[in-house]
């Protein structure tokens, strides 16, 4: 783990976020220009924030350059950072990430069978304890693509709560991942109007009480930004996502982290292609890289308002 004292594991400030019912946002990032966005937004807030990076990022940056760019951004800090791994698919990327001082990782052996599960979490969770990382896991599937996670509708199903409370014990995890009616991607769901199954969730906080929940696939895909990103040539069909009102509403009933990759991807593309509509002659990667960069630290915003 990072020795700097602005780069912590997500257990404590999950736990935290669950006694006062709110969630702390995590942010996927492929590039400096998002961590610069990540980061800024989290400080004008002055609120604890989440840099993840899902294995296709780490393999488009290297470890190094992580490691690099994530220093430099705990030192321009004002609040605490946790740095985690997104959807780590078997222990090696994951002992990888916690080698190269990753402070929070998250296994996410969903797809096996539930004891297989427990098996490979649990050979994570103690490996990583020995490093004071926290260790997210998943059960349930999200349907959906995004990056390296690709499920179809039809085989994705909800977290059963009996055996969450199960995983929970046997593993020692500090966090689990939940599947309640999101998914990855800018297409949630066939119909255009997914919803959160609010009842599943209260079911799975029965079982486990104050226990830190998460929720991927949350991005609200809103619409007025998806209009911008096509207004200036994009072609971006049948896109939507959570309502805020569902997440708040989650939140309450125990999710403590919040997943957002989507959101900063279309706002970041918005931004990029309106300023190189405006300036046709610009071969300036400063300034359209900064102008999204500028876009996205407002949708850090606008998402982090939302969990709190």
């Amino acid at each position: 783990m990072f020795a700097h004292k602005n780069i912590v594991s997500s257990a404590n400030i999950l736990r935290d976020a669950v006694k006062n019912r709110v969630a702390i946002g995590a942010f996927n990032f492929t590039n400096m220009e998002i961590i610069q966005a990540i980061v800024a937004g989290a400080n004008e807030l002055y609120t604890p924030v989440i840099l993840q990076a899902s294995s296709s990022a780490i393999k488009y940056m290297g470890f190094g350059y992580i490691r690099a760019m994530v220093s430099v951004a705990a030192e321009q800090s004002d609040v605490p950072l946790v740095l985690h791994l997104d959807h780590g698919h078997d222990f090696e990327i994951c002992k990888q990430a916690i080698d190269n001082g990753f402070s929070s990782v998250m296994i996410d052996a969903s797809s096996l069978d539930f004891k297989e599960n427990i098996a490979i979490t649990k050979e994570v969770v103690d490996y990583a304890s020995k490093y004071g990382v926290s260790v997210e896991a998943e059960l349930g599937t999200l349907a959906g693509v995004e990056d390296e996670v690709s499920v179809a509708e039809g085989k994705a199903f909800y977290t059963d709560q009996n055996q969450a409370q199960e995983f929970i014990e046997k593993t020692g995890i500090s966090s689990l991942a939940v599947a309640i009616g999101t998914s990855h991607g800018v297409n949630k769901g066939k119909t255009g109007n997914p919803k959160l199954s609010i009842e599943t969730l209260k079911k799975i906080k029965e079982k486990v009480g104050d226990f830190p929940l998460v929720l991927h696939g949350a991005s609200s895909v809103y619409a007025d930004a998806v209009e911008k990103c096509n207004t200036y040539g994009a072609n971006i069909q049948n896109a939507y996502g959570i309502t805020d009102s569902d997440i708040r509403e989650a939140i309450q009933n125990g999710i403590a982290k919040v997943n957002v990759d989507t959101d900063i991807r279309i706002a970041f593309l918005g931004a990029v292609r309106e300023y190189l509509a405006n300036n046709k002659s610009s071969i300036d990667m400063r300034k359209y890289l900064g102008a999204g960069r500028d876009m996205a630290k407002e949708m850090v915003k606008r998402r982090i308002k939302t969990f709190l």
